[in-house]
């Protein structure tokens, strides 16, 4: 192996492993027992209801891109080591492209977490439905439970 290659898969392991690190970072919690530091000390209302149903959902972020541009990245990275001159070339354009696509997939599914949507009717007798981070509460129909609310967020709590 030259030094130059040598330095290539280096270069790339380096940014595999700085865009994992970017998308693990990147997938908030929204689930109803977790805060975010701006949510502290706030007051919030409380209503109580009962569940009427509860269904598992998926819940995306937007991709922000670090993902696509990685896998192009490491791709074309790759790719360039396959090959000489224009063959060369052309592997680093086809592996940028095929890392790119593969790059969104993983960002993607990264940001995905398993949410619940809970409907409840309010003891006023108002409906709503609130969709949180799935977190094992196991929400099911005629359970008693707690809507907060300060304003901005909504949760569902037992």
């Amino acid at each position: 192996m030259t030094a130059v290659n040598a330095s290539r898969r280096t270069a790339a392991l380096l940014l595999v492993l700085a865009t994992g690190l970017t998308l693990s970072a990147c997938a908030p919690t929204y689930s109803g027992d977790v805060y975010r530091r701006g949510e502290t000390m706030r007051a919030q209302t409380v209503e109580l209801g009962v569940v009427e149903n509860a269904r598992l959902v998926r819940i995306e972020n937007p991709d922000t891109g670090v993902g696509t541009v990685g896998g192009a990245a490491l791709g074309g990275i790759a790719g360039s080591t396959v090959g000489r001159g224009s063959g060369s070339v052309a592997a680093a354009i086809g592996g940028a492209i095929l890392g790119g696509i593969a790059g969104n997939a993983i960002e993607r599914d990264a940001n995905t977490r398993n949410g619940v949507e809970v409907t409840v009717r309010l003891d006023n007798g108002r409906m709503l439905a609130v969709v949180q981070q799935d977190v094992g509460e196991g929400f099911r129909p005629g359970d008693r439970v707690r809507v907060l609310n300060d304003g901005r967020y909504t949760r569902v709590t037992r």
